[in-house]
């Protein structure tokens, strides 16, 4: 039985808005990273993008866990002698809210000329509003908040 390859004229791309009102970073990124890549699709073929448009709203209001935003950094390099940039999360993010999310997909995707199409689906909207209303997007709920500890199961007690 042979297997199936996806080619790129056979693909119905869709359209997904996501609020990332109090979202965790990470998980936030971890839930549309695969969408980028199509890995939600049974058509999935690595050497092909298969992955949807993602609109993400609000993007000015995702949240770290713990103390990520003093202690998070982001290094840049502008590629001359002493061009190394260091900078906090907390001032990335009053200069350009959009860029902590669009780091934390992008380093979720591959390495490869690949990956810099399939985020050219990426659309982050500072605020509520976009402009892709015309493509009818689905809305998608998002992973909120942190783990609860009443999740965790404790070994029960040994009785003698």
């Amino acid at each position: 039985m042979k297997s199936y390859l996806a080619k790129t004229d056979e693909l119905n791309r869709q359209w997904y808005v996501i609020d990332a009102t109090d979202a965790v970073v990470g998980r936030l990124a971890a839930q549309i990273a695969p969408i980028l890549m199509g890995k939600h699709r049974p058509t999935y073929t690595p050497h092909v993008d298969t992955g949807d448009f993602v609109i993400v709203t609000n993007v000015d209001k995702v949240v770290f866990t713990g103390n990520k935003w003093d202690q998070k950094s982001y290094q840049r390099f502008s590629g001359y002698p002493g061009g190394q940039r260091d900078e906090q999360a907390k001032k990335l993010f009053a200069r350009h809210p959009e860029r902590i999310l669009k780091l934390a997909i992008l380093r979720m995707m591959p390495k490869n000329k690949l990956a810099r199409q399939m985020m050219t689906k990426l659309k982050l909207v500072v605020g509520p509003n976009h402009t892709h209303q015309a493509q009818q997007p689905i809305p998608m709920e998002t992973i909120k908040g942190r783990p609860a500890a009443e999740g965790r199961r404790l070994a029960a007690p040994a009785t003698v």
